[in-house]
Parts: C-alpha cells; sequence; structure tokens
C-alpha cells in the first residue's frame, strides 16, 4: 500500500503560485494513479485533480482547469500540484491521495485508498 504525505502548503496572495508535493512511500507508486482533493471550512471535500499512474492522462476539475497543474516523478515517488492565480476561494486543506485501480474506475468513482495528512493552504485577498 501507498502511504501519502503532503508539503508546500502556506499562506499567499491572490494572484499568487504555489506547489504542492506529495511524497508517497511503498514501492508499487508507479502503478497508483494519485489525485488531490480539498476541503475548505465547513464545506465537503472536493475533487481537483488525479493522475494515472503512468503521468499520462490527467483529469481536472472545472474549477481549477487552467490554473492548476498535476505532475509526478515516479522515480522520487512524488506528485506535484502547481497552483497558479490562486483565488480567495481556493484556501482549503489540500489532501493527496492514491488508489491501485484502473484510472477509468478511479475518475469514475473519484474514491481514492491512501489518503495523506492534508497540508493548509491560505489565500489571501
Amino acid at each position: 500500500q501507498v502511504q501519502p504525505v503532503e508539503s508546500g502548503g502556506g499562506l499567499v496572495q491572490a494572484g499568487g503560485s504555489l506547489r504542492l508535493s506529495c511524497a508517497a512511500s511503498g514501492r508499487s507508486f508507479s502503478r497508483y494513479a494519485m489525485g488531490w482533493f480539498r476541503q475548505a471550512p465547513g464545506k465537503e471535500r472536493e475533487f481537483v485533480v488525479a493522475i494515472s499512474w503512468s503521468g499520462g492522462y490527467t483529469y481536472y476539475a472545472d474549477s481549477v482547469k487552467g490554473r492548476f497543474t498535476i505532475s509526478r516523478d515516479n522515480a522520487k515517488n512524488t506528485v506535484y500540484l502547481q497552483m497558479n492565480s490562486l483565488k480567495p476561494e481556493d484556501t482549503a486543506v489540500y489532501y493527496c491521495a492514491a488508489d491501485p485501480r484502473s484510472w477509468t474506475m478511479v475518475v469514475t468513482t473519484k474514491t481514492f485508498e491512501s489518503w495523506g495528512q492534508g497540508t493548509q493552504v491560505t489565500v489571501s485577498s
């Protein structure tokens, strides 16, 4: 099983950028789809983006399309989330997640097997 650990959160002004990292333990990392979710205060956790095990496929929520970019480095067991043009409404705890199932299943269900503890992203206006 792969266990994700997020880092890179912080405070940034609106219009700024942040890059989140997710380092995952486990020898099977390259066979896992990875995703990012976020949860704002008082709101449900929402899907942000996912990337296939090879990195060849990505799937973005409409709210972040064109501003966020997911990538992965299987040699480093790490997934990245580059966040540009940040808005106050992007403020949330961001969670990294991993799942070994097929890409179709992952993007259809948006359910993941393993979760990190989360990292706080705060965007000031």
